[in-house]
């Protein structure tokens, strides 16, 4: 006897040997024709946005990536300077308020109830 998996069920039920040899996920579903292509083309034509397209704007990863790879003995986190130091500062901050008030809340839910 052959079985097979039921989606409406969700059971294993009895099948001919056609079926359970070829299930539902392994089947070679191969279109008969090809698809479009949605993204192969740019949203604006040429002729309507002017004589260049830009997308994305200026590429900054060659500075950024000239700031980031230096070797001036600053971290990479604060390779930025100013608002990096901020961020920082400011986890740095919150983690260690959150881990004393995490202390605290256990140090409060340790004492007895008092009656």
């Amino acid at each position: 006897m052959y079985y097979k998996f039921s989606d409406f069920t969700q059971r294993l039920t009895g099948s001919v040997s056609s079926t359970a040899y070829s299930p539902q996920g392994l089947r070679s579903n191969v279109p008969s024709e090809a698809s479009t292509l949605i993204f192969a083309t740019p949203t604006k034509v040429i002729s309507e946005s002017g004589p260049s397209l830009e997308y994305m704007g200026t590429n900054r990863v060659p500075d950024l990536q000239r700031i980031f790879q230096s070797s001036d003995g600053v971290p990479v986190h604060l390779k930025r300077g100013v608002p990096d130091r901020l961020l920082y500062r400011t986890t740095m901050a919150l983690t260690v308020g959150g881990a004393l008030y995490c202390l605290v809340a256990l140090y409060i839910a340790a004492q007895p109830k008092n009656k």
